[in-house]
């Protein structure tokens, strides 16, 4: 086989692999929103969805990793097409990741059906996290298909917003637990739930991170300052 027919077959690969990563993330955005939704509507029927849903965001990275196995073996892309099936592979795995963390947070939903004060003023302010982090996500598959290195860094410093909005939520937790004993279990659950969106957040600025990646052929040297403080504040509640 002569290297034009090689290039144009790397070239049918990842398009193919690709159009599974949109796909994929179609499937994380609503997942997000869903279980967000869900939890501030006490939707179980919704939440269980959510949970069923998870296993087609599985099959979809399960065949994203065949396919670039695949093509790693068979066709030995270089320069740009190898940037190409190194950021697919690491943008599925993102993708597989904050698709478990929405499966939890619906998982978490049927605990808190029961109306209590914690859990209705908290809700919309995490489904309002969520959506960030959805938007955020968005983003970072057009930067992706655009190739824009810009809006890529843009996602990149949002993750701070997403930190700080997981902070407030977990300073408002803490009183309402000392309020209250009662409050306890619930702000429990909840605290995981926003704990868990603001790691869907740090996946999301990985994905972005690798778009960076593949436009320039060069990682950010520059460490990302993250926005958490909690485990200081909880070490000063101590």
């Amino acid at each position: 086989m002569n290297e034009q027919h090689i290039s144009s077959a790397v070239d049918r690969d990842l398009e193919s692999i690709q159009a599974h990563i949109m796909k994929m993330g179609g499937l994380v955005e609503a997942a997000i929103l869903q279980s967000a939704k869900a939890l501030e509507t006490r939707d179980v029927e919704l939440a269980n969805q959510v949970i069923a849903g998870d296993g087609a965001i599985d099959g979809l990275d399960d065949l994203i990793n065949m396919e670039t196995a695949r093509v790693l073996a068979l066709r030995t892309p270089t320069a740009v097409d190898l940037r190409i099936v190194l950021t697919v592979m690491k943008v599925s795995a993102n993708l597989e990741r904050i698709g478990d963390y929405a499966k939890n947070i619906a998982k978490r939903t049927a605990s808190l059906t029961e109306t209590t004060k914690p859990v209705i003023e908290s809700a919309a302010a995490l489904r309002r996290m969520a959506r960030e982090v959805e938007l955020m996500l968005k983003d970072a598959l057009d930067s992706y298909i655009q190739r824009d290195q810009e809006l890529a860094r843009d996602v990149i410093s949002r993750d701070v917003d997403v930190d700080q909005m997981y902070n407030a939520m977990f300073r408002e937790f803490l009183t309402h637990m000392m309020e209250d004993q009662r409050n306890i279990t619930p702000c429990m659950h909840l605290h995981f739930i926003a704990k868990n969106i603001e790691r869907m957040g740090d996946h999301v600025t990985s994905i972005a991170e690798q778009v960076v990646y593949l436009v320039t052929g060069e990682r950010d040297e520059e460490v990302r300052e993250k926005g958490d403080v909690t485990s200081t504040i909880a070490s000063q509640e101590a």
